[in-house]
């Protein structure tokens, strides 16, 4: 990320989400989230709801795998350069759909864990 002038730094306090993946727990990454004052919040191991990259793949799959069969590896790739263009003409659809959520609803959690 780059800032160029200094109003536009951050001020207040950093806190970065993440899914403790292997290379997150690396000794390296959590020096330097301290050197920098950045708080580190691990997710929960099951947690596609905060996460928006799950969506964006659930949304790939939607589009490119589910209704398609593609013939050649090319071919998906340029149907994925295709979807690529597409959504990214439109940026606030990209935020309506991968908006990620902030806290979970009780009700609509019972609904996916069975009892």
């Amino acid at each position: 990320m780059v800032f160029d002038h200094p109003g536009d730094i951050p001020s207040g306090e950093i806190i970065l989400f993440w899914d403790e993946a292997s290379y997150h727990r690396a000794g390296a990454v959590r020096e330097l989230a301290q050197a920098l004052s950045i708080t580190l919040q691990p997710l929960p191991g099951y947690s596609p709801d905060f996460m928006p990259v799950e969506a964006l793949w659930r949304w790939v799959r939607e589009e490119l795998t589910y209704p398609h069969c593609h013939a050649t590896a090319e071919e998906r790739v340029q149907r994925v350069n295709h979807f690529v263009n597409t959504i990214n003409a439109d940026p606030c659809a990209i935020a309506d759909r991968l908006w990620t959520k902030t806290t979970l609803n009780p009700e609509e959690e019972k609904l996916r864990i069975p009892a």
